[in-house]
C-alpha cells in the first residue's frame, strides 16, 4: 500500500444545503483529485439509523447525496464510491472490534456524555432514551475507517475524539492480534469554510437556516433574500465584519470579487443590491451542477449502478482483509493450526506515545500525552479554541519521545524548534498527578 489512503464519509440523514457544500463536498471532491492520494467516500447509512427513524427518509436522503457528490464532479472511477450498508465487513469488524473496546473509553464519548448530561439536568435516568446504537457509534465509526487502512480522515474539529477514539481501538486490536490495522490521523483542514446560515449562525438543518444546495434558482434567490442584516439604508456605509451576506460570498467569489464587494459595502450598497450579486455568484458555480444533480435524481437505477460498482470495488479490499482478521482473532478451521497472528502477536511492536486531544464538560478544549501502555504522563490547560491546542501538538508531535522520557534534557537538540513555542508548550503541560 504505497499511496497514502484518506477516507470520507457523510450521513444520510437529511438534505446537503450550501453549507454541506463548502464546508465538506466541495473540497472533498478537489481532494479527490490529487496526485498519490488513494480516496474513499462512502454513504454511511448505517449511522444514520441512530439518530433516523424514518426508513423512506434515509433512502430519499441516500439517493440525494449520492446524487450531490456525482454532480459535484466526484469521479467513481478515481476514487471508491460506495454505500456502508453494502459493505457486510463492516459490521462483522465492528464486532471485533467491540470486542477488544473497553466501556470506559465509550464513556467518555462526547455525543453519549451529552445525552447523559441532558439526562441528568432533567432529573431522568442517565441512560433514558440512549440506544445502544448512540453508544456504540465510536466503534462502527472505527470500522469504517480501520476497514480500508485510512491514513488520514478528513473531520470537523468536534469529531477529532472519534479519530483518537478509533486509533485506541485499533492499538488495543493489535496488542492482542498483531500490527494488522492501521492507525488514522485525522485531517483538519484550517482553510475549510464554515458557511453561516440564514440567521448569521452556523448553517444547520438544526437550526432550521440552511440554504438548499441544488434548490431551483427562484426558490435559491428567494433564500437568498431572507438573510438576515441591519437597517442601514442605502447610501450608508456597511460593515463586512459579522455579515453573514459578506461571509457566505467570500466563500463563492475569487478575491477580486470579495475585494470589489468589500468596496461597495464601504461605499454604502442596498442591502437588496448586495443579495442579488451574492444570489448571481452562487448561481453561477451551482447552476451547472444543479443541471447534472436533477439528471441524477430523475435515474436512482443509475445512481444504484454506480454504488454497486463501487461496493464491488471496495470489497475487493475488505473481504481477503477481513478473512485475514478472521484467522487472527481464531476464526478459522478446525483443521487448521494456529496461523501466523499468534506468531505476529509475539512479535508486535509496542506502540508509541500518543497525544490525545478531547472537550471537557467546561467547554474548553484539552490534550494529553499517554505512554504505550495507556499510562497518562502528560496533561494541558483548558484552551478556548481547539485550534490553540492542536497547533501546540503539532509542534511537539515532533518531539514526542523526548517528551515521554525527559522532555527537559533533549530541549537544546530540537533545533528546528525555537525557545519561544518550547515555552508556549511548556507553559501548556503540567505533570499529571496521575503519573
Amino acid at each position: 500500500m504505497s499511496e497514502l489512503r484518506v477516507l470520507t464519509g457523510i450521513t444520510t440523514s437529511g438534505t446537503p444545503h450550501l453549507g454541506n457544500y463548502v464546508g465538506a463536498i466541495r473540497p472533498a471532491v478537489r481532494a479527490s483529485l490529487a496526485a498519490g492520494v488513494e480516496s474513499f467516500y462512502f454513504l454511511a447509512d448505517y449511522h444514520a439509523l441512530i439518530k433516523v427513524g424514518e426508513p423512506a427518509r434515509i433512502q430519499q436522503s441516500t439517493l440525494e447525496i449520492a446524487a450531490t457528490w456525482l454532480a459535484a464532479g466526484l469521479e467513481p472511477e478515481r476514487v471508491t464510491f460506495y454505500r456502508q450498508s453494502d459493505i457486510p465487513e463492516i459490521p462483522e469488524l465492528t464486532w471485533l472490534l467491540t470486542c477488544v473496546t473497553g466501556k470506559g473509553l465509550l464513556n467518555r464519548a462526547h455525543a453519549y456524555k451529552a445525552s447523559v448530561d441532558k439526562n441528568l439536568a432533567s432529573s431522568n435516568d442517565p441512560d433514558a432514551d440512549v440506544t445502544a446504537g448512540l453508544f456504540m457509534y465510536p466503534v462502527l465509526m472505527a470500522a469504517d475507517i480501520l476497514m480500508f487502512k485510512a491514513h488520514q480522515v478528513p473531520v470537523g474539529r468536534d469529531q477529532i475524539q472519534h479519530i483518537e477514539m478509533a486509533r485506541d481501538i485499533a492499538q488495543s486490536f493489535n496488542h492482542l492480534y498483531g500490527e494488522q490495522l492501521v492507525l488514522p490521523q485525522a485531517l483538519i483542514e484550517a482553510s475549510v469554510a464554515t458557511l453561516p446560515g440564514l440567521d448569521g449562525r452556523k448553517m444547520s438543518k438544526s437550526y432550521d437556516n440552511t440554504m438548499a444546495l441544488f434548490a431551483p434558482r427562484e426558490v435559491l434567490r428567494k433564500q437568498i433574500a431572507g438573510i438576515v442584516t441591519d437597517s442601514k439604508a442605502p447610501g450608508e456605509p456597511k460593515s463586512t465584519e459579522g455579515s453573514a451576506l459578506f461571509e457566505i460570498y467570500q466563500a463563492f467569489a475569487s478575491a477580486e470579487e470579495t475585494a470589489a464587494l468589500r468596496t461597495a459595502f464601504a461605499e454604502g450598497i442596498a442591502w437588496s443590491q448586495a443579495k442579488e450579486i451574492l444570489f448571481e455568484r452562487i448561481d453561477r458555480e451551482v447552476a451547472p451542477m444543479r443541471q447534472a444533480y436533477d439528471s441524477l435524481m430523475s435515474d436512482p437505477a443509475r445512481i444504484e449502478s454506480i454504488l454497486q460498482a463501487g461496493a464491488v470495488k471496495a470489497r475487493r479490499l475488505a473481504t481477503p482483509f477481513m478473512a485475514s482478521l478472521r484467522r487472527s482473532v481464531g476464526l478459522r478451521p478446525l483443521a487448521a493450526g494456529p496461523g501466523p497472528a499468534a506468531s505476529a502477536k509475539k512479535t508486535a511492536r509496542p506502540s508509541q506515545p500518543v497525544f490525545k486531544q478531547y472537550r471537557e464538560k467546561d467547554g474548553k478544549f484539552y490534550f494529553k500525552l499517554v505512554d504505550a501502555t495507556g499510562r497518562q504522563l502528560l496533561q494541558s490547560r483548558g484552551f478556548d479554541l481547539p485550534r490553540t491546542a492542536a497547533e501546540i501538538v503539532t509542534r511537539l508531535q515532533q518531539i514526542s519521545d523526548f517528551v515521554a522520557q525527559e522532555f527537559a534534557e533533549h530541549l537544546e537538540p530540537i533545533s528546528e524548534v525555537s525557545p519561544e513555542e518550547i515555552g508556549v508548550a511548556l507553559r501548556a503541560l503540567r505533570v499529571s498527578e496521575s503519573s
